[in-house]
């Protein structure tokens, strides 16, 4: 079984940084593909940045450039340095954990089997 453990998130201004993180509770977390998601009120959740076992990363158009997915294998820990903070980015954020993900596959909800509780980012203009 496998727990994820959110922290970081908040409230910042537009253009600022935040920084999110997700401990992995369990075995193996190198060999998991883990990846972020946000929703926002009234909207879909939608995949935001994705890694897999290899440290291939994939993001949304809405946020290359300004967003970075790294894992800490080490430390069992996955983080999300979001900068240049748009409110748009404003949404409840989780991190997930798969199995098995394809490249294609890290921004798609359907290929995680874990969750994260979410955490919350508000981002005033």
């Amino acid at each position: 079984q496998v727990h994820l453990v959110q922290s970081g998130g908040g409230s910042v201004q537009a253009g600022g940084s935040l920084g999110l993180s997700c401990e992995f509770i369990g075995y193996t977390f190198s060999r998991y593909c883990m990846g972020w998601f946000r929703q926002a009120p009234g909207k879909e959740r939608v995949g935001v940045a994705g890694i897999d076992s290899d440290g291939v990363t994939s993001y949304a158009d809405s946020v290359k450039d300004r967003f970075t997915i790294y894992k800490d294998n080490a430390k069992n820990t996955l983080h999300l340095q979001m900068n240049s903070l748009k409110p748009e980015d404003a949404a409840l954020y989780y991190c997930a954990a798969g199995w098995r993900c394809t490249f294609r596959e890290l921004l798609q909800d359907y290929a995680y089997n874990y969750w994260g509780e979410g955490t919350q980012v508000t981002v005033s203009s």
